[in-house]
């Protein structure tokens, strides 16, 4: 049985892969279970991986680290390639009313960890470690691991006091999310379970009363106005059409458009009376509007389309077809002519079954082809990301040049892949379970690595009184900012609870409350301001934890 234990026991490259992937296994078993309702998810992985440090088990410490950096890097360029379609789009839509409160909590958080450092005595590198834990953010410790090693100084206690402050900042953000809800969330707060969907595209029908815009055609409106909207049909003496862009508007003409909500109001000072029907609710049959016209989702999958703008491709009227929404990671984008392609987005055509065919041939629609992820960009995203992570950065007043390091560079390039590689005609697209896979691969690989490091000392340190009041101020850090942003966005911002859930969330890098928030709050509106604010975010916290570092050490 002596290979068994060397199996398990003695350091080499098959122990580590058999270590790391019992402790992952064993982690995302556990992480199933509910705790009153509440599951920790793969973060459980975490706790395995401090138990079986303190139980003595080991890697190779060469191993250790190149696994250890490895899962991070793959986890965080994952996150960024899968985020940045949509990320700039998200940014645009929420705007500075998301964003701001997002990024005072990283403020509020930041200086409160500063000023209990001092207060309490509690040495730099340690309040990192319970900084990192308390917003349950682990890129952020990785880049707090390297400002560390890089100024010679020990990580261990950094990684120990987040792994003991890490269980209150999961739970932190599910009590504050809670407690603003009992005292100071009233029933106009909450989103409807369409708010998401009026909140990106709105819907409207516009009876034609103005003058102005009799005898014009589509293309003439659409190059005059400042407003960003899509008619899709119009109906005339009982009989609705798709417009080409050289349709000429007539008084009395219906007009169906696609717009957002902001554009909404403008828009009925153009065209006219804006009747009263709701277009924006899930159980419309929009194939029952006109038995010649039908209303499909097509997707992009042949690579010439990928980065084209939709405009040149010069399908209305060519083919008579409209395209009023391209949905694209989850976010909802309005078809304007300058808006680029994408592969793997989502076109809802509205035509003729026979114009819609060979729309299908142009856009390609085949789901297998989109099955094999271009791995190349992978690759050369990893490459750019770890040399920009590399590039050390000179910040007045710190002796010490700051770099993004293993976590910041990778999830930037990614972002920056995701959202203009399509320009430059590369093929960034993968699928969802295939971008799913490589960050829970990555994390996986992280977080048992990280326990393992963590584990040996860890519950000794719990029950030193440093370790009871590292669990004080980890809450403290994790409770105050977001129930205080909180309230602000609320009251002051007058922002609807369901996207103050997902904002919080985001800014703290929380995605099991993130769940909480879902299964709670109805609409998608959490999940919406948590994508819109989680890379801002994610960024922050690992530039904001090295200049804190290098600041007062």
């Amino acid at each position: 049985m002596d290979w068994l234990k060397d199996l398990f026991i003695e350091h080499s490259a098959l122990q580590a892969v058999v270590v790391i992937s019992l402790i992952s296994t064993i982690g995302i078993g556990l992480g199933k279970i509910r705790f009153f309702g509440i599951s920790l998810g793969t973060a459980f992985i975490f706790f395995v991986g401090i138990l079986a440090g303190h139980l003595g088990l080991t890697l190779d410490p060469a191993m250790l680290a190149y696994a250890e950096s490895f899962g991070l890097i793959i986890f965080v360029y994952a996150l960024g390639l899968q985020v940045g379609p949509g990320f700039f789009s998200s940014l645009r839509a929420g705007g500075l009313r998301l964003v701001s409160p997002a990024i005072a909590v990283v403020a509020v958080g930041t200086l409160l960890a500063a000023a209990l450092s001092i207060a309490c005595g509690v040495p730099m590198p340690d309040m990192s470690g319970i900084l990192c834990g308390a917003t349950t953010n682990t890129p952020a410790l990785g880049a707090a691991q390297q400002t560390l090693d890089q100024l010679g100084l020990d990580t261990n206690g950094a990684a120990l006091s987040c792994a003991v402050t890490y269980p209150l900042g999961v739970v932190g953000v599910i009590l504050a999310i809670v407690f603003l809800r009992k005292l100071f969330v009233r029933p106009s707060d909450l989103p409807g379970p369409d708010a998401e969907h009026r909140k990106n595209v709105f819907i409207a029908s516009y009876h034609l009363t103005n003058p102005a815009v009799f005898g014009r055609s589509v293309h003439e409106i659409a190059a005059q106005s400042h407003h960003h909207f899509v008619i899709s049909r119009v109906w005339r003496d009982g009989k609705v059409s798709i417009p080409t862009s050289d349709k000429t508007l007539q008084k009395d003409d219906v007009i169906l458009v696609i717009t957002t909500p902001v554009e909404a109001d403008a828009l009925r000072l153009i065209f006219g009376e804006q009747e009263q029907k709701d277009w924006n609710k899930e159980n419309i049959d929009w194939n029952a509007i006109d038995s010649q016209l039908i209303s499909q989702r097509i997707l992009v999958t042949r690579p010439e389309i990928n980065g084209r703008k939709l405009a040149s491709l010069r399908l209305r009227n060519s083919y008579g077809i409209n395209i009023s929404r391209v949905y694209r990671s989850g976010v909802q984008l309005l078809a304007t002519p300058d808006l680029r392609l994408q592969l793997g987005d989502r076109l809802t055509v509205v035509g003729e079954a026979a114009a819609i065919r060979n729309v299908e041939k142009i856009l390609g629609n085949a789901v297998k082809s989109l099955n094999e992820p271009n791995l190349v960009a992978v690759f050369i995203g990893l490459i750019l990301g770890l040399t920009l992570g590399s590039i050390p950065m000179s910040i007045p007043g710190i002796s010490v040049p700051v770099k993004l390091g293993l976590a910041g560079g990778p999830i930037i390039v990614g972002i920056l892949i995701g959202t203009f590689g399509p320009r430059m005609h590369m093929i960034t697209y993968t699928t969802q379970s295939a971008n799913l896979m490589l960050r829970a691969l990555g994390l996986s690989m992280y977080l048992a690595c990280l326990g393992l490091e963590a584990g040996a000392h860890f519950f000794e340190t719990v029950m030193r009184p440093e370790g009871a009041l590292w669990l004080g101020l980890g809450f403290v850090l994790t409770f105050v900012p977001v129930v205080l942003v909180g309230l602000f966005a609320l009251r002051v911002l007058k922002v609807d609870f369901g996207s103050v859930a997902g904002l919080l969330c985001g800014s703290m890098a929380n995605p099991m409350a993130l769940n909480y928030a879902n299964d709670t709050i109805e609409g998608d509106n959490p999940s919406v301001s948590y994508a819109t604010v989680y890379p801002v975010c994610m960024f922050l916290r690992v530039i904001v934890i090295q200049v804190l570092l290098m600041c007062l050490l």
